[in-house]
């Protein structure tokens, strides 16, 4: 084969390598969302079971070294998923949660008195 040929080869593989990384992280997003499961109802589960097998199972809309469409369901059921966990926690009684807010240059020192 000619150099520009190894050349392409090796683009391709690189770019094939880019994408599973982004599916497999996008993964490990949506499992480690798997714990808002039980607030977010049956809505969230088909989201979340349904985006791991199209992204496990062979059968895909693009051949599967090419990862864009599993990256896609993916990041749609993260979507999905945050928004409905935002919408849960608009919806939940008490008060809202807020960050705690960092102490400013004023608060760091307190005069002794």
């Amino acid at each position: 084969m000619s150099r520009e040929t190894w050349v392409l080869v090796v683009l391709a593989a690189l770019v094939a390598l880019a994408t599973l990384v982004g599916a497999v992280l996008l993964a490990v997003r949506v499992i480690r969302a798997r714990r808002l499961l039980g607030t977010l109802g049956a809505g969230g589960k088909v989201a979340f079971y349904g985006a791991l097998i199209y992204a496990i199972l062979p059968v895909d809309l693009l051949p599967d070294p090419i990862y864009l469409d599993d990256m896609g369901v993916l990041a749609g059921a993260l979507f999905y998923l945050g928004r409905l966990a935002a919408r849960r926690r608009a919806e939940r009684p008490g008060p809202p949660d807020r960050a705690p807010v960092p102490p400013g240059p004023d608060r760091l020192r307190r005069p002794l008195s």
